[in-house]
């Protein structure tokens, strides 16, 4: 039994021997030919010269907004609280609360019975120094009194009318009125209440228009201008409303480092109060005829920035440019392109000078 396995482990050896050594030469041992793997491609052979599958946008002048996306909070066009100059009882309350008023409604009317007093007093004493005073004129042209008795009935003729003026004055502080167009606020005294110069009587606010105060970073203080445009919206949504840039502050926020603007825009329907948050496009510049690219097709470089575009010849051409405004999606190109340039925004890490590429247009 021996034997025999010794028999077959050695046919079997031999077998495969056999196969090791014919296998490779079987085409010289029996004359045939087979079918074998397909030669590898070398480097540089015709494979290489393949068009390589891209796509392109063509470079066309479009209009451009250099925006910059802030936030800011409305102020009122006019705001104060009221306040009595004199002090004096409440006689009468002309207002509702939350009322619109113009400017010169009489809003609360205080006591004035003393001063009207005072008034009339010194009206009566008015025409008798104004009497004396034109007896005394008369007297004069005829040198019958001296000049220094007629500036003495002068003088008090007019210090007369002096206090009368100033009664007057202090009779018009009794009434205290709208100082401008504005909406009332809530109303903290009442009928019958002494009240001081420190008392606040209510709020009055302006609000059309209102005015909206936001700060933008300092890098951008050079390209701020009186007009520019800005378009603002609320947290409660809505459409975005216009606005005009009308003032800034002549330094920068040394703590925040941000320059301080602000904007007005009509609000006859007051649907913006004093307070509220706003989200804010604030239109820098505007450039009718930039040529822009979108972002994937801008490959960075130690030296600046390249492009790759499809020459005449449908190969692959390299060009250096340089950049401007970026967008979400697009780079302006300031310089390095021209209209109608066909720019690769796809196989930008495969493509090479020189390569030919098969290109389909996208918008």
């Amino acid at each position: 039994m021996k034997n025999q396995t010794k028999i077959i482990l050695t046919l079997v050896i031999v077998a495969v021997i056999a196969v090791i050594f014919i296998y490779p030469r079987r085409d010289q041992i029996f004359g045939g030919k087979t079918a074998g793997p397909a030669p590898t491609q070398l480097p540089g052979g015709p494979g290489q010269d393949a068009p390589l599958p891209v796509n392109v946008v063509e470079i066309r002048p479009e209009r451009l907004e250099n925006n910059l996306s802030i936030t800011g909070t409305i102020i009122p066009n006019e705001t104060v609280n009221l306040r009595s100059e004199i002090s004096g009882l409440v006689k009468r309350i002309s207002f509702r609360e939350g009322e619109f008023v113009k400017k010169g409604t009489p809003l609360v009317y205080l006591n004035d019975d003393e001063l009207k007093a005072q008034y009339e007093r010194l009206e009566y004493t008015k025409k008798l120094f104004e009497s004396q005073e034109n007896r005394q004129k008369q007297l004069l042209a005829k040198e019958a009194i001296s000049q220094e008795e007629y500036d003495i009935v002068l003088n008090q003729f007019n210090t007369n009318l002096a206090d009368l003026r100033l009664v007057d004055a202090q009779l018009n502080k009794t009434v205290i009125r709208a100082p401008f167009d504005g909406v009332l606020g809530l109303r903290m005294i009442s009928e019958g209440s002494v009240i001081g110069t420190a008392d606040v009587i209510a709020s009055i606010v302006n609000i059309d228009p209102i005015k909206i105060e936001f700060s933008i970073p300092e890098r951008y203080a050079n390209q701020v201008k009186l007009g520019s445009t800005i378009y603002f919206s609320s947290e409660a949504g809505g459409q975005e409303v216009e606005g005009t840039v009308y003032a800034y502050e002549p330094n920068i926020d040394a703590g925040t480092r941000t320059l301080k603007l602000r904007a007005t825009s009509p609000n006859k329907q007051r649907t913006f109060l004093p307070g509220m948050f706003v989200r804010i496009k604030f239109i820098l510049g505007v450039e009718e005829n930039a040529l822009m690219v979108p972002s994937e097709a801008i490959i960075p470089e130690l030296s600046g920035y390249k492009v790759f575009v499809v020459n005449s010849d449908k190969k692959v051409e390299e060009r250096q440019v340089s950049i401007g405004t970026r967008t979400d999606r697009y780079v302006q190109i300031v310089n390095g392109l021209n209209e109608g340039d066909l720019v690769l925004t796809t196989g930008v890490l495969q493509a090479r000078t020189g390569m030919p590429v098969n290109y389909t247009k996208i918008n």
